[in-house]
């Protein structure tokens, strides 16, 4: 199992609007092995197109076994982000079929292959801090809770502690202890993941800073748990608190 498998606790066609977004936002970040016609030359590659009834497909695993396994045998493939991919294919107008046979199967159509793309061109909105704070609307706990705690888990040592908070207008997703260097990019992978939920009256902003976060608000505990040396796993999202 991958970690695009473990979003797929129904096929990928048959989930709901939010865990379809789920999945394609991890897709963006998931290094896939694209099928090629042959070896890279260089710096030029050609993909292997399989035509469909839709119209012609790129074929990709999010591991290269899997590639190979599904073609029979050795396959010539280049790696890159799902989000790389997705762009690529963009200027050619075709879709991209990914892990066939798995549970994470897509068959994604050049329609959503677009949507994929503007999503990923969010641009994050600051915010002011010292807004007055109080806590999230439960609506909006229950639909981006679990997606943000998944990301922040991704910056873990990046971050000392993150929070969701309501502002009044709207809500804030504050960031605490982060290298203002690495804050641009902080923001930006926020605002991509906002941008594959569902929309919030208000919106919901970015905002960092270098106070203690509320008690009133919630937060994120993004302490790594201790586990037995003889049985490591994978970190998981952060435990909301």
């Amino acid at each position: 199992m991958t970690a695009l498998d473990d979003l797929a606790p129904v096929p990928f066609h048959d989930a709901d609007a939010r865990q379809r977004a789920r999945m394609l936002s991890r897709l963006a970040d998931t290094e896939l092995a694209v099928a090629l016609v042959a070896e890279p030359a260089g710096d030029t590659i050609e993909l292997r197109m399989f035509p469909l009834e839709g119209g012609p497909v790129a074929l990709a695993c999010d591991a290269e076994d899997r590639l190979a396994g599904f073609l029979g045998g050795p396959v010539a493939y280049a790696a890159m982000p799902g989000r790389v991919l997705a762009g690529l294919l963009k200027t050619q107008g075709s879709g991209l079929l990914v892990n066939p046979g798995q549970p994470s199967e897509m068959l994604l159509d050049p329609a959503m292959l677009d949507w994929l793309t503007a999503a990923l061109s969010a641009a994050p909105q600051a915010t002011d801090a010292r807004l007055r704070l109080t806590p999230p609307a439960p609506s909006v706990v229950e639909a981006l809770a679990q997606p943000l705690a998944e990301r922040l888990g991704d910056m873990r040592g990046l971050i000392a502690g993150a929070a969701l908070a309501g502002t009044g207008a709207g809500h804030v997703v504050l960031i605490a202890g982060a290298d203002p260097a690495r804050q641009p990019a902080i923001a930006k992978a926020l605002a991509e993941t906002l941008a594959f939920l569902p929309f919030q009256p208000g919106g919901v902003d970015v905002s960092f800073t270098d106070a203690a976060l509320p008690a009133t608000v919630l937060q994120f505990d993004l302490s790594v748990p201790d586990e037995p040396a003889s049985q490591p796993r994978p970190k998981g999202p952060p435990i909301l608190r």
